[in-house]
């Protein structure tokens, strides 16, 4: 059996909260230490430009997510960690790419048929469609093809909302090669149907956008600000409590062993106070974080440690990339 190669892309938007941990990091840190299996991770930067204009608040992103992966554990001595930007022939192949991919496959793309539909609604009959529609998010899936099929990706992790880019990967790679021959591989979508999505501290789904995120690697005492931020019922101590629905057992529950979560579980139903309740949170989620939080403040005091980390990714991926790209603009008439 052919040695599988699983690639991982990490948007270089914002800072990394507890739900990005739970959801997406720590299966990918884990699985960076098989060893049975290749495995790239990269900084989409570039993807990162769709939607951020605000350079200074992009490198702080790219400083703080790196660290965040690097202080959790992820194994660079084994998978290759680089950015995106540093890899300049994912570039060259995207172009390639877009002059195979046909604009109807692109207008099915859920974000892009989701901003026209919005701006149908919004603006009537005067509606123009593609207000706001920049061609970085027209073409995202085409660069994400890109970044999947330089190193010839056999497995990718993906959210549900993700499946189709995989599927247009595979529809545009079938296309160069049916044009140019055999040279590209088609990747397949991996969805985790466990993936936990945690609630955040106003109840609804953990995001950025609705600003009730709890931060990865805050400190110990803003950490515990947030935790007793969570929105509760109005029950007084002594009153039994329900867990389902719950964001203080559900976020608990996410951290915790099986044993713990079941001695909480019956703590609810005795009636511990909400300020109980939160407390055994952030004392779980502190004796948890506090060590990568030691080693995240290491690293984003000394980002010249991170930078050579990710230096040497590049090169690794550079020492692939630039091959291949020489076999595909031979095989399509640029170079011979």
């Amino acid at each position: 059996m052919a040695r599988e190669t699983w690639l991982t892309g990490i948007t270089t938007s914002g800072t990394p909260h507890i739900g990005n941990y739970v959801g997406a990091i720590l299966p990918a840190v884990k699985a960076s230490h098989d060893t049975t299996r290749d495995g790239f991770y990269f900084l989409a930067d570039y993807h990162a430009l769709i939607k951020n204009q605000d350079s200074a608040r992009l490198i702080q992103s790219r400083k703080e997510i790196a660290a965040s992966w690097l202080a959790l554990g992820l194994n660079v001595d084994h998978v290759t960690f680089y950015r995106q930007s540093d890899v300049p022939e994912i570039m060259e192949l995207t172009w390639m790419l877009t002059c195979l991919a046909s604009k109807g496959l692109m207008n099915r793309a859920h974000a892009y048929k989701a901003l026209v539909q919005a701006n149908l609604e919004q603006g009537g009959d005067q509606a123009d469609p593609d207000r706001g529609v920049t061609m970085g998010l027209f073409g995202y899936p085409i660069l994400m093809a890109a970044d999947i099929l330089m190193f010839k990706a056999t497995h990718v992790p993906v959210g549900r909302d993700q499946v189709q880019h995989l599927e247009m990967t595979r529809d545009v790679a079938q296309r160069f090669n049916h044009i140019y021959g055999e040279h590209l591989v088609l990747p397949e979508a991996v969805v985790d149907e466990d993936t936990a999505v945690l609630s955040g501290l106003d109840g609804r789904k953990m995001s950025k956008s609705y600003d009730n995120t709890i931060p990865l690697f805050e400190s110990a005492k803003k950490l515990r600000k947030s935790v007793m931020r969570i929105v509760t019922n109005s029950q007084e101590p002594g009153e039994p409590k329900e867990t389902e629905g719950n964001t203080v057992f559900e976020l608990y529950s996410a951290f915790a062993t099986p044993e713990q979560t079941a001695a909480l579980a019956q703590a609810y139903a005795d009636g511990i106070g909400w300020g109980d309740a939160k407390q055994q949170l952030f004392e779980l989620l502190d004796g948890q974080l506090a060590e990568p939080r030691e080693r995240y403040e290491h690293l984003m005091a000394h980002p010249e440690e991170v930078d050579a980390i990710l230096a040497t990714g590049a090169s690794r991926a550079r020492a692939l990339s630039q091959p291949f790209l020489q076999e595909l603009r031979h095989a399509v008439g640029i170079s011979v």
